[in-house]
């Protein structure tokens, strides 16, 4: 079970997350539930795997807003960078990202 002492050991902003959703722990928590079952992860790798940056750029943006909402820091940092990097057209290896935030979310998964 996911619980505000294991997020913070996650390296999570927990008290920046609970101000967001006006201290009550059970809705936070609830969210980060949530998120952790959002499509938008195998959307963004499929974008990426279709050769998609618009795509990607848009899956990995609405990612970014949830985990910065929600201040799930080190899994937000890996998807922040993929954001930038598709906002410019980079060219990138972006499965090395996918890798990154794929292993950091199920860090939290293990939590559940």
């Amino acid at each position: 079970m996911i619980t505000v002492e294991g997020l913070k050991e996650y390296g999570a902003n927990v008290e920046e997350g609970l101000a967001r959703c006006m201290n009550n722990e059970a809705f936070y928590l609830k969210l980060v539930d949530k998120v952790l079952k959002d499509k938008g992860f195998e959307e963004l790798r499929a974008a990426v795997e279709a050769n998609d940056p618009d795509a990607a750029f848009e899956e990995a943006h609405k990612l970014k807003g949830v985990l910065a909402n929600l201040a799930l820091t080190p899994l937000c940092e890996p998807v922040n960078e993929m954001v930038e990097l598709l906002r410019n057209r980079s060219e990138a290896d972006y499965t090395q990202y996918l890798e990154k935030i794929e292993e950091k979310k199920r860090l939290l998964e293990n939590m559940l």
